[in-house]
């Protein structure tokens, strides 16, 4: 099918997407202030095809949150509480590794573990629950702890950003989720989080994660107070990164969901906001192996169609994803991994079951080979 461009803006871009040449910042802003999202799709997805193929990954996976106490008390977060919120929980070490092992039938290959910044746990107590799962589930990738995390176990115990990795990478760490990321700029950061490690922390704990071989995925949340040109500033700050480093495996665009936070008066992202920024995100990445759709933050029938707009990923099974839903998230809080085979067969992609690290797993009902 031949590209038809609408937008006569996108034509030099369309030019250097077609001939594999870098975009810049003013292509991204340029990008994102188009409407011809059909035209940004058609790139988006020669970019994905170039390096993926046909597939569409997927994995059985179980999120662990041990606590939702947090001293940040960010805008943007529904999930975090104050210790004597009448809501807040922190699970002990025993009731962590059997939230573990228990709600899923399916042999999961990953568990993802993010919770928020307890001003009373420390760094030997995560040390504990990470060597208790690995005792447990030796077969299981662990992907643990934030850069907003780190920075927080770092600064509570005096120790250096790679003395905390080290520390947790001895203990059973294998990679690091990418939340936190949220917006890069300065301005946005002080109205959102203010409270977290600034853009620049976040950059620095992801480099010095990935000098100590372990790989983590990036995120950026959109769809609140962030301008274009921060989205495109955020974006280009990952991609420098991963020039250097090579240390991120996937991209995950993040929508914003406002409902019980104190940015509740924002609305919503649409549909449309979700796809382009899948679409962009594949085309400014270039150096990104991999780009998510995460199906509950953006439902899976966009995660379905986000396919074939650049996206070559659609998460895993979850099994009680608690943070997206406690900002308003309709999903549902867990997927089969049959719904996920038939969602990606659906939008006519060849679905390929993959642990962590993208090596195909391959599985009967009760265990998973990782084919290496």
């Amino acid at each position: 099918m031949p590209l038809v461009i609408d937008d006569p803006k996108l034509e030099p871009i369309a030019g250097k997407v077609l001939a594999s040449e870098r975009l810049n910042h003013d292509d991204g802003v340029a990008l994102y202030r188009s409407h011809d999202i059909l035209a940004i799709g058609y790139l988006a997805n020669l970019v994905r095809e170039r390096k993926s193929g046909n597939v569409t990954y997927f994995n059985v996976n179980r999120h662990i949150n041990p606590t939702n106490v947090c001293v940040a008390a960010c805008r943007l977060c529904a999930f975090g509480r104050q210790v004597r919120d009448p809501k807040a929980y922190t699970m002990s070490l025993e009731q962590v590794w059997e939230t573990a092992g228990t709600g899923y039938a399916e042999a999961v290959s990953e568990f993802h573990i993010v919770g928020g910044l307890h001003p009373e746990l420390t760094l030997d107590w995560y040390c504990e629950m990470i060597r208790g799962l690995k005792e447990r589930y030796p077969q299981v990738h662990l992907k643990a702890f934030t850069m907003v995390e780190i920075g927080y176990l770092a600064r509570r115990t005096h120790l250096s950003l790679e003395k905390t990795l080290r520390r947790l990478k001895e203990a059973g760490v294998d990679s690091l989720p990418g939340g936190g990321a949220e917006i890069f700029h300065e301005r946005v950061r002080r109205i959102i989080c203010d409270h977290k490690i600034s853009g620049e922390e976040w950059l620095e704990t992801a480099r010095t994660a990935h000098r100590l071989g372990l790989r983590s995925n990036a995120t950026m949340l959109y769809g609140h107070i962030e301008t274009e040109e921060d989205r495109v500033d955020h974006l280009l700050k990952l991609r420098g990164l991963q020039d250097e480093s090579g240390g991120f495996v996937t991209f995950i665009p993040l929508a914003f969901h406002p409902a019980n936070t104190p940015l509740q008066h924002i609305s919503p992202t649409t549909g449309f906001d979700d796809i382009k920024n899948i679409a962009i995100a594949r085309l400014l990445l270039d150096n990104f192996p991999h780009i998510k759709a995460y199906w509950i933050m953006m439902t899976p029938k966009i995660a379905q169609v986000a396919q074939r707009f650049g996206a070559d990923d659609i998460d895993g099974t979850v099994v009680e994803e608690k943070i997206y839903h406690d900002a308003g998230a309709a999903t549902a809080q867990s997927l089969r991994r049959s719904e996920l085979l038939r969602l990606i067969r659906q939008a006519g992609r060849e679905p390929v079951e993959r642990d962590t690290l993208y090596r195909p797993v391959s599985r009967d009902e009760a265990t998973f080979t990782v084919l290496v």
